[in-house]
C-alpha cells in the first residue's frame, strides 16, 4: 500500500508539473527573433519559455506602475556549450532599457542559477546569441514584490556548529513567490555536511518552477553544487566553512517543502592529536578513535576548569581561551607562556585497581620573538609525545575618521587633503588582557616596498614630526594622528608602516612602560613580541582627477607637437631653453647638498 501510494502522489506530482507546464507554454511562449525585437510586459508575475535562434537580438521591458521591485530568475539556461559570453549572452538592466545599470550577465558560463533584484518598477533584459545552429532555450520567472515586507523563517543566518532548518509552514504547504537564502557558516577549518530529511517540491526534469539551489559558499556566487526539486533525501558537503542554500518558488502547485539539517565535519587528518596557537586561544583536536583506544569518549575529557566543554562533531574540539578555562599564565625574562592540562577521567572498576591508562595532554603555548612557539605533549604512564609548530600575533591597522575611533575607514586608496588631520590605529587581537601594545617605529613611503624615500613619523617610540601626536598606552590599541602630506619628486600615493612592541602589562620595567626613548643603550629589556603592519595607498584629492587625464594630456601635447613645423628657430628656442634648464639644475643640486636632508620631504601649505 506504501508503494501504491508513493506512485499515487507522484503522478498526481507529474500531472500537475504538466499542466503547469502547458499553461505557460500557452501564455508565455514565445520564440524571440530579430525581426520581433522583445516586447513590454506588464503582468505581475508571469513564465516565459524562449526557444532562441541563431543571430537573435532582442529585448524585453518588465514595467509595472506600482511602487514594487522586480524579481527575475533564469531557472534554466540552454545557451551554446562553446559559445563566447562576449558574442551568446544575456544581460540584465535595472530601469527601462539597456541604458540603465547593469545588474548582470548571463552566459553558458555561468555556474549558479541567475536571480536579480530591479531597484525600481521596470527591469530590462536583452538576449545575444551567435551564429552557431543548435536548439537554445531560456525559462524564465518574474514578479513583483514589496521590498519591505518578508516571509517568516524565510532565510537566515546560522553560525552555530551544527542545526536544523526548514522551508516556511513546513510540514504545511509553502509559501507562493518566495526566495529564501541561508548562509550557514561554521569554524575555520571545518565543512558542512548538509542532510536533506525531506524534499516535496513539484516535480520537473529542470527543476525550472520550484527548486531548492545548494551553492559551495558563502553567497549565490561561489559555485553551484546542484539544483534539486520534487522529491527526495540528498545529501551535500562543502569544501570549506560556508555553505549557502536557496529555496524559489513560483505562483502554483505548494507542497510541504523541505526540511534540513547540518553537521560540522573537521577538514583535516588528524590521526591522534593537534595543536594550533592563536592570538586569542589555543586550539586542540582529538581524533575520536584515538580516544576509543584508550576506552574514552568526549564525556571523559575535562579542562582545569571543568565547566569548559569541547565541540564535538567528527572529532573533539577544545578552543582554549588564553585567560579562561583554568589556562595558566607565565612570564618570564624574554617569552610568556599559556598552560592548560586535559585530563581523562573515567569511573574505576574498583576501589582498588583499574585496567584503564591514565592519560593527560598537556597543552602549552609560548610566545616568544615575533613567533608563537607552539608545544604539546600527551602523558601516557610514562609515554611522551612532543609536538612543535610557529606562530605569530595578529594585529591590523586602520584609519579612522575621528579621535572617537570608532567609524574605521574602508576607501582605498583613500582621498586627503593636505594638512588634513589623520588618525591612525594598530589593533592586537587577542582575548589576553594584560597584554598592551607599544608604537616603536611608524614611517612613511610613497611606495608599498618602502624605498628610498623614507619619512619617520615615529621612531624608538618618540614622535618625528610637528604634527604627529601619540596616544598613551591603550590596552591593544596602538594609536597616533598626524597631518596629510605628499612627498616630493614622487608619486602621490603615501603608504604607513609601523612596527609594534606587544608588552605585558605587570611588567613595569619592559619597553612598553619606559615611553619615548631618543638615545638608549643595547635595549634588553623584555619586550620580545614584534608585528608588523602596512597601510595605503593614501592620496590627495587633487591628484584623483588629474592621474585619469594625465595620459590624454601628454597624448594631446604630443599630437600638437608633431603638428608644428620644425623649422631653425623653433630648433634655436629649444637649445636656449636645454641650456637653461641644465644651469637651473646645477645651481638646485648644490643647494640641496648643502641642506639637511634627513627627511626629503616637503610640507604644502593650502591656498
Amino acid at each position: 500500500m506504501e508503494v501504491a501510494g508513493r506512485l499515487i502522489v507522484s503522478a498526481l506530482l507529474i500531472a500537475s508539473s504538466l499542466a503547469e507546464l502547458n499553461s505557460t507554454e500557452a501564455q508565455g511562449r514565445s520564440t524571440c527573433t530579430a525581426s520581433l525585437g522583445g516586447a513590454n510586459l506588464a503582468e505581475t508575475h508571469k513564465a516565459l519559455i524562449l526557444k532562441l535562434n541563431a543571430d537573435e537580438n532582442c529585448t524585453w521591458t518588465i514595467e509595472r506602475p506600482e511602487n514594487k521591485s522586480i524579481r527575475i530568475i533564469f531557472s534554466h539556461v540552454q545557451l551554446d556549450p562553446d559559445g563566447m559570453c562576449e558574442s551568446e549572452n544575456i544581460q540584465v538592466f535595472d530601469g527601462n532599457s539597456t541604458n540603465g545599470p547593469l545588474l548582470g550577465k548571463i552566459c553558458s558560463k555561468n555556474d549558479f542559477v541567475p536571480v536579480f533584484e530591479s531597484s525600481y518598477n521596470t527591469l530590462t533584459f536583452q538576449i545575444l546569441t551567435d551564429s552557431t545552429r543548435i536548439q537554445r532555450s531560456v525559462f524564465i520567472f518574474y514578479y513583483f514584490f514589496s521590498s519591505g515586507t518578508s516571509i517568516p523563517n524565510c532565510g537566515g543566518y546560522l553560525d552555530a556548529m551544527e542545526g536544523s532548518f526548514t522551508s516556511p509552514n513546513y510540514p504545511k504547504p509553502h509559501p507562493e513567490l518566495a526566495y529564501c537564502v541561508w548562509h550557514i557558516h561554521v569554524e575555520k577549518g571545518y565543512k558542512i555536511k548538509l542532510s536533506f530529511k525531506e524534499i516535496f517540491l513539484e516535480v520537473d526534469q529542470h527543476c525550472r518552477f520550484d527548486f531548492i539551489a545548494v551553492y559551495d559558499g558563502s553567497s549565490t556566487n561561489s559555485g553551484l553544487i546542484e539544483q534539486v526539486c520534487g522529491r527526495g533525501t540528498p545529501t551535500f558537503e562543502s569544501s570549506s566553512d560556508s555553505l549557502t542554500v536557496v529555496l524559489s518558488t513560483d505562483y502554483a502547485n505548494s507542497y510541504r517543502g523541505f526540511s534540513a539539517s547540518y553537521t560540522s565535519i573537521y577538514a583535516e587528518n588528524v590521526n591522534t592529536t593537534s595543536l594550533t596557537c592563536a592570538s586569542d586561544k589555543m586550539r586542540v583536536i582529538i581524533n575520536k578513535f584515538y580516544l576509543e583506544s584508550f576506552g574514552y569518549n568526549e564525556n571523559n575529557l575535562q579542562l582545569n576548569d571543568p565547566t569548559c566543554r569541547p565541540k564535538v562533531s567528527n572529532v573533539v574540539e577544545f578552543a582554549i581561551p588564553l585567560d579562561e578555562c583554568g589556562t595558566i599564565k607565565r612570564v618570564e625574562d624574554h617569552s610568556i607562556t599559556y598552560t592548560n592540562i586535559i585530563t581523562f577521567t573515567a569511573s574505576p572498576t574498583s576501589a582498588v585497581i583499574t585496567r584503564q591508562k591514565h592519560l593527560q595532554i598537556v597543552v602549552k603555548c609560548e610566545m616568544e620573538h615575533n613567533s608563537t612557539v607552539e608545544m604539546m605533549y600527551i602523558t601516557e604512564d610514562d609515554v611522551i609525545q612532543n609536538q612543535i609548530a610557529l606562530g605569530k600575533y595578529n594585529t591590523s591597522m586602520a584609519l579612522f575618521e575621528s579621535d572617537l575611533f570608532e567609524n574605521p575607514i574602508l576607501e582605498s586608496p583613500y582621498y586627503v587633503d593636505l594638512n588634513q588631520t589623520l588618525f591612525v590605529q594598530v589593533s592586537l587581537h587577542t582575548s589576553d588582557p594584560n597584554l598592551v601594545v607599544f608604537l616603536d617605529t611608524c614611517r612613511a613611503s610613497p611606495t608599498y616596498d618602502f624605498a628610498s624615500p623614507i619619512y619617520d613619523l615615529i621612531k624608538s617610540g618618540c614622535s618625528r614630526d610637528e604634527t604627529c601626536k601619540v596616544y598613551p598606552l591603550l590596552r591593544h590599541y596602538g594609536r597616533f594622528q598626524f597631518s596629510a602630506f605628499k612627498f616630493l619628486r614622487s608619486l602621490s600615493s603615501v603608504y604607513l608602516q609601523c612596527k609594534v612592541l606587544i608588552c605585558d602589562s605587570s611588567d613595569h620595567q619592559s619597553r612598553c612602560s619606559q615611553g619615548c626613548v631618543s638615545r638608549r643603550k643595547r635595549d634588553t629589556s623584555s619586550y620580545k613580541w614584534k608585528a608588523d603592519s602596512i597601510l595605503g595607498p593614501i592620496r590627495l584629492k587633487r591628484d584623483r582627477s588629474s592621474s585619469g587625464n594625465s595620459e590624454l594630456l601628454h597624448q594631446t601635447h604630443a599630437d600638437k607637437t608633431q603638428s608644428q613645423p620644425f623649422d631653425r628657430l623653433h630648433l634655436f628656442s629649444f637649445v636656449v631653453l636645454a641650456l637653461n634648464a641644465v644651469i637651473v639644475a646645477t645651481i638646485a643640486a648644490k643647494r640641496f647638498v648643502n641642506q639637511r636632508t634627513e627627511y626629503k620631504y616637503q610640507r604644502l601649505q593650502h591656498h
